[in-house]
């Protein structure tokens, strides 16, 4: 019997108290998510260096949060002044937009995620080594999928 996925999607509540970028100078991420179920609430995306808090982002230094209305099939976002450094994207699409990844029976993301380079999901959130992508002092495009399990 296969193990239901149980990721700590909680920790997805992208966006909520992240600190915004402090730098006005820098280079932009420009983020293209694809395959939305529907136009229900927001996308809350967090970009990170930080490893060890991957997926996190509430509370970490120097994490990017972004947050943009949801729309069926596609929506752009971008972060602004990013510094150069080696960077993952956590996305939640927080249907109910209450800040945070509900789960049915306690485990199963009822909402959509999503992480950069289309790190895959196992029996939990991808690794930082998984997702983690190099920005240099140009704008960089990317593009993720949403995933849903229900």
């Amino acid at each position: 019997m296969t193990r239901l996925l149980a990721l700590p999607l909680a920790a997805l509540a992208l966006g909520a108290g992240a600190p915004p970028a402090s730098e006005v100078d820098g280079a932009s991420v420009t983020v293209t998510i694809t395959e939305l179920r529907n136009a229900k609430g927001v996308i809350r995306a967090c970009m990170t260096t930080q490893e060890k808090s991957f997926p996190k982002c509430r509370g970490v230094a120097g994490a990017h949060a972004a947050k943009v209305a949801a729309h069926e099939g596609s929506v752009t976002l971008t972060f602004e002044g990013v510094k150069p450094g080696h960077y993952a994207i956590a996305l939640l699409h927080d249907e109910n937009d209450n800040g945070k990844a509900d789960r049915a029976l306690g485990m199963m993301p009822k909402e959509g995620f999503g992480f950069s380079r289309d790190a895959k999901v196992r029996m939990g959130p991808p690794k930082f080594s998984d997702a983690v992508f190099e920005l240099g002092e140009d704008d960089k495009a990317l593009t993720i999928r949403m995933r849903y399990m229900l």
